[in-house]
């Protein structure tokens, strides 16, 4: 059963701040960023069905909503997370619920990916298995250069294979199967080398660098970025020829949208572009 949630509201100088928080997940929300923390340190925020249910529900909530622009997921302590709660995974819990555990998973890799907004991943720690998936699942990796990335699976008798999806679509396939065979980490500056994260600061600097990224995102049209966005994921597993039929009809939609008229002219007039978001 799910943990209920305590919620709070209030109106700052930047418009509506609304907090909201269980024993899994506390969620902020203020000036159009929605910022995500896994708190469930007793467990190394564990990805349980309870944990990964919330995150689903958080990342998901009134996601159409052109006030939100972006969404942070950040964790509390020096473990990002450890991955899946192994307790959930013994032989006596069944392999329904097995199933239905991986099948969770899935929905939560997806939930990131058919978000409307990017997703970012503010990482201070150690991210491990499936926790190394969330991360890599998302638009974004900023960390800081202590953080430490791994799919260490194998060396308990479980390879990282739903991990695996995420970490190959990020990295090159030898530091893939490095990181999948051997079950070593990689450090931060390895992970920005080999692609999988996006910045990597000092721990100090690291909400000053998210925040540059998300004012970055906010001046652009969000139903752009979102057909941008959508677009990107799916042409990436196509034949190159294919991708360019889709990208042509996606270009000639945005064109024809009320924003990319809007940014012609503006561009055009020499002056700032004024959003609909629609």
């Amino acid at each position: 059963m799910l943990a209920s949630f305590k919620k709070s509201s209030t109106k700052s100088l930047f418009g509506l701040y609304r907090y909201i928080h269980n024993e899994y997940i506390s969620t902020t929300e203020n000036n159009g960023t929605r910022e995500i923390t896994l708190i469930h340190e007793k467990t190394k925020n564990s990805l349980s069905m309870d944990m990964m249910s919330h995150l689903i529900e958080a990342i998901n909530s009134n996601k159409d909503d052109t006030s939100l622009r972006a969404i942070v997921l950040s964790a509390k302590g020096n473990v990002f997370s450890a991955g899946h709660n192994l307790k959930e995974l013994q032989s006596s819990t069944g392999i329904e619920q097995h199933q239905l555990i991986f099948r969770k998973a899935t929905e939560l890799m997806k939930s990131i990916i058919q978000s409307p907004v990017p997703v970012i991943a503010k990482v201070n720690g150690f991210a491990a298995a499936a926790g190394c998936q969330l991360v890599a699942a998302c638009d974004m990796i900023v960390c800081s250069n202590t953080s430490k990335f791994s799919t260490p699976g194998a060396n308990f008798g479980i390879f990282c294979s739903t991990p695996g999806i995420a970490i190959a679509r990020s990295i090159p396939k030898s530091r893939a199967t490095y990181m999948l065979f051997t079950g070593e980490p990689i450090t931060a500056q390895e992970a920005y080398e080999s692609g999988l994260a996006t910045k990597v600061v000092p721990e100090e600097q690291l909400d000053i660098e998210v925040n540059k990224i998300i004012e970055k995102i906010k001046v652009k049209s969000r139903s752009v970025i979102a057909l941008g966005k959508d677009f990107f994921y799916k042409q990436i597993e196509l034949d190159v020829l294919d991708a360019y039929k889709l990208g042509e009809k996606i270009m000639v939609d945005n064109i024809n949208s009320c924003d990319g008229q809007e940014g012609i002219r503006s561009f055009a007039e020499k002056r700032k572009a004024s959003w609909s978001h629609k």
